[in-house]
């Protein structure tokens, strides 16, 4: 069964967005993501932010990447939510180590942490509603 298939016989909230929907979505976010990402990457690298600024900006960065292969490849709903839930959590944290340094950055996240809220709310509901 192809992964299309298999999502789309997954029980899912009525609320759930189309799949165009959510690649408009990251269509939107991965600029955002790569612009404000690579400053931060780019200001420690210079030493101008404290490396371990950089910290939560990575491990989101390998969590956001895994998502896909995890909910699509592998299927597994349950580390899927786990996997997003990362995705979360370092995105506030990361707007909370970059605050003192360039308030504009964590701004910017602000639709990031938006729509991983309501990625994060759908995903643990499909797995909830699934297991």
């Amino acid at each position: 069964m192809s992964w299309r298939d298999w999502y789309d016989a997954l029980d899912k909230p009525a609320w759930t967005p189309e799949p165009s929907t959510i690649g408009t979505i990251w269509q939107i976010l991965y600029p955002i993501i790569l612009l404000t990402f690579g400053y931060v990457f780019y200001r420690v690298a210079r030493k101008q932010i404290p490396w371990p600024v950089a910290i939560p900006f990575a491990i989101n960065l390998i969590a956001n990447i895994a998502f896909t292969p995890i909910q699509f490849g592998l299927r597994n709903l349950p580390l899927a939510a786990i996997d997003i839930a990362i995705v979360w959590i370092t995105i506030v944290w990361a707007m909370k180590a970059i605050w003192p340094h360039h308030r504009w950055i964590a701004v910017a996240q602000i639709p990031y942490l938006i729509w991983v809220t309501i990625a994060t709310v759908l995903q643990f509901t499909i797995t909830w509603n699934n297991g």
